[in-house]
């Protein structure tokens, strides 16, 4: 039955995916993928272990794209300019892709995620030289990094800054002034 309506790994984790983006990342199993291509549970295990692998899959598939589209964004920018973009970068990709960018956090083994979250602390990493940052610093640096960028994204997703009249884009601008300020000033006394 699977092979007759042309399933792949691959098509199974975009649609996963999609779905991921549609409903939250929370609901996405194989029993729902199932339902999504009408077809039996069964036929999806000669593709996918079980629900965790599939999830899996999608937050492969989630850094991939957001380390493809960070390099891009990366291409030629230093200091300020390759900071905003890395961070702009995140933030439009959880906009457009809510589903995505929650399994991109999710927690993997040792292994895969060595494999996975790689290129995205190599990027990380490469803005910092910017900002001449040596150990432990440059790890201090990276930690704040993630922190504050998925601590804003979050929280905006979930309509924490809704409250208030101040434009969202002007406190990420705010805070992108400051965390360059920072980084630029990190060993001054």
């Amino acid at each position: 039955m699977a092979a007759r309506v042309g399933l792949t790994t691959e098509r199974l984790v975009r649609a996963g995916a999609d779905l991921a983006d549609e409903v939250g990342f929370d609901q996405v199993t194989v029993s729902a993928l199932a339902r999504q291509f009408d077809v039996k549970v069964a036929s999806l295990y000669s593709h996918l272990k079980n629900s965790q692998d599939l999830k899996t899959k999608i937050a492969l598939l989630a850094l991939e794209e957001l380390a493809d589209r960070v390099a891009a964004a990366l291409a030629g920018r230093a200091g300020k300019d390759a900071l905003t973009a890395f961070a702009n970068v995140y933030r439009d990709y959880a906009r457009e892709h809510p589903g995505r960018y929650a399994a991109a956090q999710l927690r993997l083994d040792p292994e895969t995620a060595a494999s996975a979250g790689g290129r995205h602390a190599q990027m990380t990493r490469a803005i910092l030289r910017g900002y001449d940052l040596t150990e432990p610093d440059q790890t201090h640096a990276v930690r704040l990094l993630g922190s504050v960028f998925h601590g804003y994204i979050s929280l905006e997703a979930a309509g924490g800054f809704s409250h208030t009249a101040v434009d969202t884009q002007e406190t990420w601008s705010w805070i992108l002034d400051r965390l360059d300020a920072l980084l630029r000033n990190w060993s001054a006394p």
